[in-house]
């Protein structure tokens, strides 16, 4: 990978890209409040769990598909896989996450150089979900698919990561020992979500939809879901 496709895949995963995605704890602080999760281990396992549960089966997996729609071209496609997320969301937590980190995104796009006025214009009416527009966002990288993925999850791990530092809460050395786990974890998440297809991605995760709703009334909260 050249040094330029690199960088932008960093760029693209930093937690300090300003799409907001580090207030959104993604039920974790639910699972929190209802002692799920409370301790090291417990957080752990969580995000391992959820790591392959839902976000290697439905958003990777879109994303995997979508770099090469938006290689091609192809419109068509692009407005079925970003349909698909937006009606595969299981509360209204996830799914105003998915648009509002989409949006932002998007107006990241817009002073970039990575994405051309008619792709971003594309995308803008179609009420942009994120991994849609990560993958217009890495489309233009000249990375390799699976370098895109992997950059991905582990912009995905770090936000979650500092999620569960600050709910739990945890230390910094905790946290560093899960966001290990995580990338230990993420390259095998990776090749299940490569190896789907449109019978076999799916959005299913009924507790995660339970846990979001209950965060929507929870008294007290640090995270937008």
């Amino acid at each position: 990978m050249q040094d330029s496709s690199l960088m932008q895949l960093m760029w693209l995963a930093s937690p300090a890209l300003p799409i907001g995605g580090f207030s959104y704890s993604e039920c974790l602080e639910a699972a929190v409040e209802s002692a799920r999760v409370t301790t090291e281990t417990e957080a752990s396992d969580w995000l391992a769990d959820q790591l392959h549960s839902t976000l290697a089966r439905a958003d990777l997996a879109v994303i995997a598909q979508a770099i090469p729609a938006w290689q091609a071209q192809d419109h068509r496609r692009i407005a079925q896989l970003n349909a698909w997320v937006l009606q595969t969301r299981e509360s209204s937590e996830l799914r105003a996450q998915t648009e509002q980190m989409g949006r932002s995104l998007l107006d990241w796009l817009r002073n970039h150089t990575t994405a051309s006025t008619a792709q971003i214009g594309l995308l803008a009416t179609q009420q942009p979900t994120y991994p849609l527009t990560f993958a217009l966002a890495a489309s233009s990288t000249g990375a390799p698919l699976r370098d895109c993925l992997l950059a991905c999850a582990f912009g995905w791990a770090e936000n979650m990561v500092q999620a569960a530092i600050k709910s739990v809460p945890l230390g910094q050395s905790a946290g560093q020992r899960i966001l290990s786990k995580l990338a230990a974890e993420i390259p095998a998440a990776v090749d299940q979500a490569l190896a789907l297809t449109d019978d076999t991605r799916q959005a299913f995760s009924p507790m995660l939809a339970i846990l979001s709703a209950q965060h929507e009334v929870q008294y007290s909260r640090l995270f937008r879901s």
